[in-house]
């Protein structure tokens, strides 16, 4: 309760500000994918020692959550709310974040399952000692898996290999795991994210907060749309955009259908192309698969965008409606800002869930 009303000061002092300038177990790591000579990159785990967080607060389940024997339980128990997120050096901060405030709102944190993404197994000890109670696995990505498949885009942090990793996570999670959250790393959530967990997608494969008001067509070049063979495949879908960075996937309907595939074989177009077909990195093979067959989901659990665009210091207020989730997309990140005493008034209701100690 006292945290709750530390977060609405912040909340409050935060909105002044706009308005006036506009017994637990980690899990030993799954088999994932990899190149074929099954090679590791070559970062040492000792690359992180030199990322000091402090360890996070004990969370416990309220009464009235179910759960299993809790000593007993492992990634297949069905009261389990799958998480998946990425982990690397550059946006570990923002990760840890997240995880601290899912933990932070959860009605039933110990019922919290996360799966870490990484281009590096030495991630996993950081993990457990700042997290020493988290239920988790860790899956090694292989960054060449998508490498030749990856076109320049717009900013250089959108042709990272990591961001294609959600694109796998039906491969890469155990086939009991039928259903997750997919989270970017910039994000932290202050609702109970069993709510999100329990959204319907109605029969559809993933589901997330759709925005039809925006203009779809520029998230595609005019050689697309030119092109009918490439354009049609919108042909009798109301397309809108929708920001990966949240999602709810049902994996077992994502196996069935090879949807990975389908992601995969657009970036096989735009890299065999003439011109380009799109700009914009990881997003547009989504939208061109699953634009128009998303199950939607209440904006409050993705108010994007908190990041700004590509301007440095440009600050974005949040959109109107309740809020559940913050979202830094953009290239505008709190911990970045707030380290170089240049923040936006937003920033401050990141500030909270920030673990990050120091660096050597």
């Amino acid at each position: 309760m006292l945290w709750i009303m530390r977060f609405s000061g912040f909340f409050s002092a935060a909105m002044v500000m706009v308005i006036l300038s506009p017994s637990l177990h980690s899990f030993p790591p799954a088999e994932a994918i990899r190149s074929d000579s099954h090679r590791r990159l070559s970062i040492s785990a000792h690359s992180f020692d030199n990322f000091y967080f402090r360890k996070a607060p004990v969370f416990r389940n309220a009464n009235e959550c179910r759960l299993s024997e809790l000593e007993k339980s492992s990634v297949c128990d069905p009261s389990l709310v799958h998480v998946a997120i990425t982990l690397d050096v550059e946006y570990l901060r923002g990760s840890i974040a997240a995880v601290h405030s899912i933990l932070q709102h959860s009605k039933c944190p110990e019922s919290v399952f996360f799966h870490f993404l990484v281009p590096d197994m030495g991630l996993e000890s950081l993990v457990r000692s700042t997290f020493p109670e988290l239920k988790f696995r860790v899956y090694y990505f292989d960054p060449e898996r998508e490498r030749n498949l990856i076109s320049s885009s717009v900013r250089l942090a959108l042709e990272q290999p990591l961001n294609y990793a959600r694109n796998y996570l039906a491969d890469l999670l155990e086939t009991c795991v039928t259903r997750v959250i997919y989270l970017d790393s910039d994000l932290v959530v202050v609702d109970d994210i069993s709510k999100l967990w329990s959204t319907s997608l109605g029969g559809k494969t993933i589901g997330a907060p759709e925005y039809c008001h925006a203009n779809f067509t520029k998230y595609f070049t005019e050689h697309f749309w030119s092109d009918s063979r490439l354009s049609g495949v919108f042909a009798g879908r109301n397309p809108c955009y929708f920001n990966t960075g949240v999602m709810v996937m049902d994996l077992a309907k994502w196996r069935r259908y090879g949807y990975t595939r389908r992601i995969e074989r657009w970036m096989e177009i735009q890299k065999t192309s003439i011109s380009r077909i799109y700009e914009l990195g990881s997003l547009p093979p989504f939208l061109l698969v699953f634009a128009g067959h998303v199950a939607p989901i209440e904006h409050r659990w993705n108010q994007h965008g908190l990041g700004g665009d590509n301007v440095w210091g440009s600050c974005r207020d949040l959109h109107p409606g309740p809020v559940s989730l913050l979202h830094w997309s953009g290239s505008g990140k709190p911990w970045l800002r707030l380290d170089s005493k240049r923040p936006c008034p937003l920033d401050s209701l990141w500030a909270p869930f920030d673990l990050f100690a120091h660096s050597a």
